[in-house]
């Protein structure tokens, strides 16, 4: 009794020191975590103030030197700012406001140095500076009582949990959307390509889910007959689609297939793995573009076609006057050994892009590139430029022919020459 009573005392104890020393943890943690965000709310505030003067200081220069460095200042500072905004415990939707007010101020600063916008600069950020100059003062009245809560973690953890009573944080946030919406209105492309993620441009006539999984045997006829489950999307979604689960044996997945007019968004199957003998890269392009076939996809390409030991990676494009259009692309999951589609995503392709004329003007490329590249492939492409706005471009593969033989593929508009894209290869 007395040997039981002992080991009792003695797991007493330990379990005592265990729990003390575990609480010591913890509070240790808290305070490297507080001093961790309270390091990112210092920098962030800094930033912010430094920010705003230069944006206000870029209003006072005409001289082309003098408000480059400015607006070099203000990317960078942009950039900074955004990082420290994402290294704290805000509620979510204050910091996706605030990174983006902020990014779409750093964006206008890099494109009026690029282009020599500076009027337009002007003519934006005279409104810009007036309402950073009001976000700055209530961050900083917002902010000021976390530099003086000694270690109190759990105020941070009433901010990220939306529980603060302060309302200068709601007053931010409601700025925050006002000044976002009004100093940087959406563009007519900006627009447009959001209707394209929501959809909203589909007028086809809506389907049952009956005729849903129709649709799906009839682009994958090996799960005919399977046991299916048929769900609607949400009332609020932005895109009403059926959501179709399907057993068959040992395969199983699921498919998303649109409401209005039977679109099938992606699909994703699972099985278990074969031993079959590998099929040929050949037989998989064929099985894929017998799939493009049956889906009705008549205008599309395979423009890219990766391996691993299991599977192809396999990347298609819709083809327009003999122009590939990226934007409008579908994405393959094939299996190596039987050929069977495991994967699928063409929302993309879905999305289907407006294709406007645009004017094609050759270049020369022994004067647009240094001596010494040699140009192995051109070809004629469709890409979105950074103001989300589709354009016919020349993609050129590249090569500078040196010791290293480095090679970069180069997207360069048709039109007006700007340079779209530069990717290293080799």
């Amino acid at each position: 009794m007395k040997n039981a009573v002992y080991l009792l005392s003695i797991a007493v104890l330990a379990l005592g020191l265990y729990s003390f020393e575990v609480r010591n943890e913890n509070k240790q943690l808290e305070r490297t975590v507080h001093a961790q965000y309270t390091n990112a709310l210092t920098s962030a505030s800094e930033t912010l103030s430094t920010l705003q003067t230069s944006v206000n200081q870029s209003l006072l220069f005409q001289d082309k030197n003098a408000l480059n460095k400015e607006l070099d200042n203000i990317w960078r500072l942009s950039d900074q700012l955004r990082s420290s905004i994402g290294s704290l415990p805000l509620n979510q939707e204050v910091a996706n406001n605030w990174i983006k007010y902020i990014g779409n101020i750093g964006d206008e600063a890099r494109i009026a140095a690029e282009k020599g916008s500076y009027e337009e600069w002007h003519d934006k950020m005279g409104v810009v500076a007036t309402n950073l100059r009001s976000l700055s003062n209530e961050w900083e009245v917002a902010t000021s009582r976390y530099f003086e809560n000694d270690g109190d973690f759990s105020k941070w953890q009433r901010v990220l949990n939306n529980e603060t009573e302060d309302e200068q944080f709601t007053n931010i946030a409601q700025n925050l959307k006002t000044y976002g919406e009004t100093d940087f209105p959406l563009t007519a492309s900006e627009s447009d390509w959001l209707k394209k993620r929501e959809l909203q441009n589909l007028n086809d006539k809506e389907i049952t889910k009956e005729q849903a999984i129709e649709v799906l045997e009839l682009l994958i006829p090996n799960i005919k007959d399977a046991a299916y489950t048929v769900t609607k999307s949400r009332d609020d979604a932005p895109y009403p689609f059926y959501h179709i689960q399907f057993v068959k044996g040992s395969r199983m997945g699921y498919a998303d297939i649109t409401v209005k007019g039977g679109h099938i968004i992606s699909f994703l199957s699972e099985r278990p793995v074969q031993e079959d003998k590998n099929m040929s890269t050949q037989d998989i392009k064929d099985l894929t573009y017998e799939f493009v076939k049956n889906a009705g996809y008549k205008d599309v390409e395979i423009v890219e076609f990766r391996e691993n030991h299991e599977v192809y990676h396999i990347a298609a494009a819709r083809v327009y006057n003999d122009a590939i259009v990226y934007p409008d692309g579908i994405q393959f999951k094939v299996s190596k050994a039987s050929g069977e589609l495991l994967g699928l995503n063409a929302m993309e392709y879905v999305q289907k892009e407006t294709i406007k004329e645009q004017p094609v003007n050759p270049i020369d490329w022994k004067q647009f590139f240094r001596p010494g590249t040699i140009v192995e492939e051109e070809s004629m492409i469709y890409t979105e430029n950074d103001l989300f706005e589709l354009r016919l471009c020349y993609e050129v593969i590249a090569r500078y022919d040196s010791d290293y033989n480095e090679t970069f593929r180069v997207v360069v508009d048709a039109e007006n020459h700007e340079v779209l894209k530069v990717e290293y290869m080799q």
